[in-house]
């Protein structure tokens, strides 16, 4: 079995903190359906802006710690790039949201597969929770690409389900990270 992190994982709490972050966003989406789609392309904007600045500073301060850290890079540079643009063009994002957010989804949902591979090698009993939170981020994007024109009310709620299941996802990450690093 190749070793894929030699040392200890560096800024493991910026995963909970993103965990929580999607969390409270499902939350806040769940509790507010009539008015959320309207301010779900700028929180939205905003999240995934975020989340790719956390993500590039976790990916670079972890470049020689972890074996195929550019997963990680990848997929927060693409955070990053896709939050620009609808900070941007707020109203574009509206209009296009379900598609946004699905394609985003997506590729967050195949990383999370990735990831959860990684930790697999390393004999991370759990790595099939992540595995199954990837698979079912992948499904709720596909609904979402696949129907966009659901309503927003189910745009609303599809968005909340998949936040949630990143969120727990990066919250199990987090801890598995921590605990690697207290071996």
């Amino acid at each position: 079995m190749e070793i894929l992190m030699e040392k200890q994982v560096k800024h493991w709490w910026i995963s909970l903190l993103l965990g929580l972050l999607f969390i409270g966003t499902g939350i806040w989406v769940t509790l507010t359906p009539v008015t959320s789609y309207v301010t779900l392309s700028i929180f939205f904007s905003a999240i995934v802006f975020t989340s790719g600045i956390f993500g590039i500073i976790f990916s670079v301060a972890n470049k020689r710690n972890v074996k195929g850290w550019g997963w990680h890079l990848i997929s927060s540079l693409l955070d990053l790039i896709v939050g620009t643009i609808l900070l941007i063009y707020p109203s574009l994002s509206m209009i296009v949201l379900p598609f946004i957010v699905g394609f985003w989804l997506m590729f967050s949902g195949f990383a999370t597969i990735g990831i959860s591979g990684e930790f697999k090698a390393l004999g991370w009993k759990s790595s099939g929770w992540g595995i199954a939170f990837g698979i079912l981020i992948i499904l709720f994007s596909f609904l979402l690409i696949i129907n966009p024109l659901i309503g927003a009310a189910a745009v609303v709620y599809m968005t909340a389900m998949a936040f949630f299941t990143l969120g727990f996802f990066r919250l199990v990450l987090a801890f598995q990270i921590k605990k690697l690093n207290m071996q």
